[in-house]
């Protein structure tokens, strides 16, 4: 794919915050729907990578003779996502920096290609899924999921996280993303071409005392230190004692006894 690419603003960033989560990822809690159909000897491509958690179990279910190729636009994250791979001992797996918007692949490359929560950050989604469609081999699949932000539910209703969700979709969409990109995802695989879409959806759902603490105390600091809070600040969409009360909120959240937070992601299995 040639020509000027539309411009990709990755929302999160890569500070130790963010990466906090993403190294829990595995392709059993995020990427169930794709597992029933990897098999040994394939070729996967797993775009947007990051820490290479979920791109390490990709390359044990496709191994030993399959490979995984993993990509991320961050150099820096690919180094780590490298170093996961080695301490489990996987040899059929690459990282290498690319862009979803001009993969430099050739066309039919692979069997599978993966990208979990990258579409919601990508500058033109259909041109991201005709791009994986382009490098995905003839009975081969694209297997998407994102996170639907309007569906993000939780108790007891803290008002720091009401501002908090709104402020995050406006900064998403201030980068050119789009937050509630799960419920598109079935509209845009038919916008890139694909013929036959398989649409599903699954939760993740955080309510004990470990999960409470894990997930409240992440999102108390990526409010404060992350590139959201970078962007919130220099895009005038919040100050920095704002973001303090709205990381107060979910420390308040994380306490709770009854506490409950739920949030919804859209799927696809995209063929044709």
């Amino acid at each position: 794919m040639t020509g000027p690419q539309p411009a990709t603003a990755y929302t999160h960033g890569h500070q130790e915050s963010v990466l906090r989560s993403h190294r829990s990822r595995t392709a059993a809690d995020s990427a169930a729907y794709l597992v029933p159909h990897l098999r040994p000897g394939q070729a996967v491509l797993d775009v947007g990578c990051g820490p290479g958690t979920i791109t390490a179990d990709l390359a044990e279910l496709v191994g030993p003779t399959g490979r995984v190729v993993a990509v991320d636009t961050s150099a820096e994250v690919l180094e780590a996502a490298a170093r996961h791979a080695a301490a489990r001992g996987l040899s059929n797996v690459v990282f290498e920096v690319a862009d979803v918007h001009g993969l430099p692949y050739a066309d039919g490359e692979f069997d599978v290609v993966h990208a979990h929560q990258v579409l919601q950050h990508v500058g033109d989604p259909v041109a991201a899924l005709r791009e994986m469609r382009r490098v995905t081999a003839p009975g081969g699949v694209v297997a998407a999921r994102d996170v639907d932000y309007a569906s993000m539910t939780w108790y007891p209703e803290v008002p720091e996280l009401d501002r908090w969700l709104d402020l995050y979709r406006r900064i998403a969409r201030a980068n050119g993303g789009e937050p509630d990109a799960g419920r598109r995802l079935m509209s845009w695989a038919g916008e890139a071409g694909f013929t036959e879409v398989t649409a599903s959806s699954s939760t993740w759902t955080f309510a004990t005392p470990e999960r409470r603490e894990w997930w409240g105390g992440m999102w108390a600091d990526r409010t404060v230190a992350s590139s959201t809070a970078g962007t919130a600040v220099a895009k005038g969409l919040a100050d920095r004692a704002e973001l303090e009360r709205i990381a107060g909120g979910w420390r308040e959240w994380a306490k709770a006894e009854d506490g409950w937070f739920a949030m919804l992601h859209g799927e696809v299995l995209a063929r044709g």
